[in-house]
């Protein structure tokens, strides 16, 4: 027994101290232990022993050579080792088996064929395959790692159904970021009726991409032709499957299902060495599967979000009045069944769920309209591939799920309706004669006044170019004058109005210190309408400040300024329109902020960091915002943020780094120790506020405000002291779930902390925060936050002068030097 002991400690001694190997491909004589590598020819990819996170448990996996974090693939994901002995091998058979230290099998693939010479390889793809060592055709590998998916899609990897063979290719989730165990969400191509792209809970849908449609999924317009990869879906009697394959081979992309549900596809930056977001699912509640129930439409635009089809109402108007939606609605009017029903259409439509549907694709639409009358039970139809004019036929049975509205590409539903129910509707459109002779009148005056409109417009410019313009030089501009070189749009007022429905409070998005902003239409672009109001504290300085500031600045996490309109007692800004409102929006309401996981939090932290970059070291002037907050933080459709709200900003030139003023304006909360109390500010100001706005995305919880029951202190000062206790994610936002990172959390609380030190010599400037946020790097340690107060008392008491909103919107203070 004693030299069995011995024995074992000696072998285990030497196999700990042994050197680890890399291999190109792993055969019967020479076996992977923990400490070896398999790596592709390109060396894109790696294969062997890995831990995940803070886990002990080991794991044989694929990961990125340049990302190691990012493991694509996990064998043994249900079984995991205990210890540091475990081997892959692959056997005479052609069967790759995973042992462990008392040489069970952990894992194990199979094969149909016995190979002369079996040989394991890990393709540049990411694929691992078992091949006979005798041929080289693809064609000819026994088996697989992409006919095993895990939460993982690479290019050329299929993700669907054999229906011959029966093989399923469906992502499954981790557990956590710990655990890499199939978790309860899942991608699938679901092949019931026509076939749609699905992310299940269990056995239920939880987000429904929809049915392919040519060009790309109902339920996903956003999936388009881009530079990075491009996308096939296949369907026929054999199989059915959707696959993507990289224009530029040297570039990385993987669409992966977090252990929160969420599929999201990101891209690998070799310029910053992170991986960017591409496109994300489930952004809103309008992506919760039937969230409206039957005969409805989502649009989060709206409110309420859910409204039943013309000629249905609520099923129960008692539930549908309290904002519960679930019951959905039923017809008016009963289908009569015969040549007397007829068609509504629909556009801009995320199409119906398809899982009891028929489909034809040579039927052309208007066959596809009879085939529907003539069958009791058909409920719509639509085109079943949108490309060109149109092709193919697609029939619902029963009722309409899982429906919503884009304000942007979609497709056309023709909704089966009782001839009554489409004279109603009909004769509600109709106008009365003396509408219609008010109608012919009115637009005979709009036209008459568009025409002078376009007259006033045309000699307007004439007389702007020449510097002749007295209505902007003396009245709007202060007698300083246009600035020529601006080339920014302007638009008139009454195509504003009409935009904006006559600045309609239905349209109405918010307000802040300049006025209150707009929702509108113009020219088929949705836009964000910015109106100085007659009460606002801010005036024709801050307006054409932020004109000045914004117009020539380029960056994709700025938001875009369209043009302006100046004309009569208006001054207004048009923006491009963020469909998913401002950061303060979701981080701090406990519903909304469950839809921010980790790796969204981190993205809009990236985001605006690369915004405010630009804005102090690449743009033209260096630029300092003065006023960054979550609420000046918009974010577009796919939750990527922009920095908003110029007005307050200010421009430097030359070798200038800092200014004084006796101005001192900003937000309660954000602004940093030395601009509030003296009127300092420099881009170590926008630092200071840039600290503010990661803790409170980190944590959930606003910097004004803050209050916890052991401590009277700010939130600064709540996360100084939970650094120095060592218990840092106690700041953790209990909504973000199983999706952090411990150690990107723990990174981006002490850049937080970094930037809000008391002293802005000891912030950082936002290269070094990109740097270190996507860096591994030891960071320095953090000194005491400004304003580390007592949160009651005001963190501004050093500053007698100064007074603040009490509503978060930006203020103005004066005082005397």
């Amino acid at each position: 027994m004693e030299a069995l002991a011995y024995l074992f400690v000696y072998s285990l001694l030497l196999s700990l101290l042994r050197s680890s190997i890399t291999l190109d491909t792993i055969t019967p004589s020479q076996p992977i232990r923990d400490g070896d590598t398999l790596v592709s020819a390109d060396r894109s990819f790696q294969l062997g022993f890995f831990s995940p996170a803070s886990s002990k448990s080991r794991y044989m996996g694929i990961w990125y050579l340049v990302s190691s974090e990012i493991v694509v693939w996990v064998a043994n994901r249900d079984t995991p080792l205990n210890d540091h002995l475990g081997v892959l091998r692959i056997t005479y058979e052609g069967v790759l088996v995973l042992l462990n230290s008392t040489n069970s099998t952990v894992w194990s693939s199979n094969t149909s064929r016995t190979p002369e010479i079996p040989v394991a390889q890990l393709l540049d793809t990411g694929n691992l395959v078992v091949k006979d060592g005798n041929f080289d055709d693809p064609g000819n590998f026994l088996w697989q790692s992409f006919d095993h998916p895990c939460d993982t899609l690479l290019p050329e990897m299929k993700l669907g159904k054999n229906l011959v063979t029966g093989l399923e290719r469906f992502l499954s989730s981790w557990k956590s970021i710990e655990d890499p165990a199939q978790g309860v969400f899942s991608v699938r191509i679901d092949p019931r009726g026509l076939p749609q792209f699905v992310v299940m809970e269990g056995a239920a849908i939880k987000y429904r991409v929809g049915p392919w449609n040519g060009l790309t999924f109902s339920g996903n317009p956003a999936l388009r032709p881009n530079p990075i990869f491009n996308y096939t879906f296949v369907l026929n009697e054999n199989e059915v499957y959707y696959e993507n394959s990289l224009l530029n081979s040297s570039v990385f992309s993987r669409f992966v299902l977090n252990p929160s549900g969420i599929a999201e596809r990101f891209t690998w930056i070799d310029r910053t060495h992170s991986w960017q977001r591409f496109l994300a699912g489930q952004l809103d509640q309008c992506e919760n599967y039937g969230f409206c129930g039957a005969y409805t439409t989502c649009n989060p635009n709206n409110s309420p979000i859910c409204a039943c089809f013309e000629g249905f109402e609520p099923k129960s108007e008692r539930n549908w009045n309290s904002n519960d939606w679930s019951d959905g609605c039923v017809r008016r009017t009963p289908l009569e069944c015969n040549d007397g029903d007829g068609f509504l259409k629909w556009t801009k439509l995320k199409l119906p769920d398809t899982s009891s549907s028929w489909y034809n694709k040579t039927t052309n639409l208007k066959e596809c309209g009879g085939l529907c009358l003539k069958n009791c039970s058909c409920t719509a139809y639509s085109n079943l591939d949108v490309r060109g004019e149109g092709s193919g036929c697609l029939l619902w049975f029963g009722s309409l799920t899982d429906i919503r509205v884009f304000s942007e590409g979609g497709q056309e539903l023709y909704l089966k309706l009782a001839k009554s129910e489409l004279d109603r509707i009909e004769k509600k459109k109709q106008p009365s004669k003396i509408k219609q002779a008010s109608i012919i009148g009115s637009v005979i005056l709009v036209t008459g006044i568009i025409i002078l409109g376009v007259i006033a417009y045309i000699r307007k410019n004439r007389l702007h170019s020449k510097g002749m313009s007295k209505r902007i030089d003396k009245k709007d501009w202060d007698n300083e004058g246009w600035n020529e070189d601006m080339e920014l749009p302007t638009f008139d007022l009454t195509a504003i109005a009409n935009a904006t429905d006559n600045f309609s409070s239905n349209n109405k998005l918010g307000e802040g210190g300049f006025g209150p902003v707009y929702k509108g239409t113009l020219d088929g672009q949705v836009i964000a309408v910015k109106r100085l109001s007659k009460n606002s504290g801010q005036g024709s300085k801050e307006f054409k400040n932020e004109v000045q500031s914004i117009a020539r600045l380029q960056h994709r996490n700025l938001v875009k300024l369209l043009g302006c309109c100046i004309q009569e007692d208006e001054k207004m800004l048009v923006y491009e329109y963020m469909p998913n409102k401002s950061l303060d929006f979701f981080i701090f309401d406990q519903t909304k902020s469950k839809l921010l996981d980790w790796l969204t939090r981190m993205n809009i932290i990236g985001g605006i960091a690369r915004g405010l970059l630009y804005l102090h070291e690449d743009s033209r002037l260096r630029i300092i915002h003065r006023d960054l907050k979550a609420s000046n933080i918009l974010l577009d459709n796919n939750m990527n943020p922009k920095i908003s709200d110029f007005g307050l900003a200010r421009s430097f030139g030359g070798d200038e780094v800092e200014c004084m003023t006796n101005r001192i304006v900003g937000t309660y909360g954000y602004m940093s120790p030395e601009y509030a109390v003296h009127g300092q500010y420099s881009i170590k100001s926008d630092v200071f506020s840039f600290g503010v706005l990661v803790l409170e995305i980190v944590s959930g919880k606003k910097n004004r405000g803050f209050c916890d029951p052991d401590h009277n202190l700010n939130l600064l000062g709540h996360a100084w002291r939970l650094w120095v206790e060592d218990r840092p994610m106690g700041l953790v936002d209990e909504s973000v779930g199983e999706s952090i990172s411990q150690s990107e959390v723990l990174r981006c609380i002490q850049v937080g902390l970094l930037c809000v030190q008391h002293n802005p010599e000891d912030r950082p400037n936002m290269s070094s925060v990109l740097l270190m946020l996507s860096s591994e790097s030891l960071l320095h340690k953090p000194r005491q936050p400004g304003f580390y107060t007592d949160s009651r008392r005001t963190d501004y008491s050093s500053s007698e002068h100064a007074t603040y909103s009490a509503n978060e919107i930006s203020t103005t203070s004066f005082g005397p030097r």
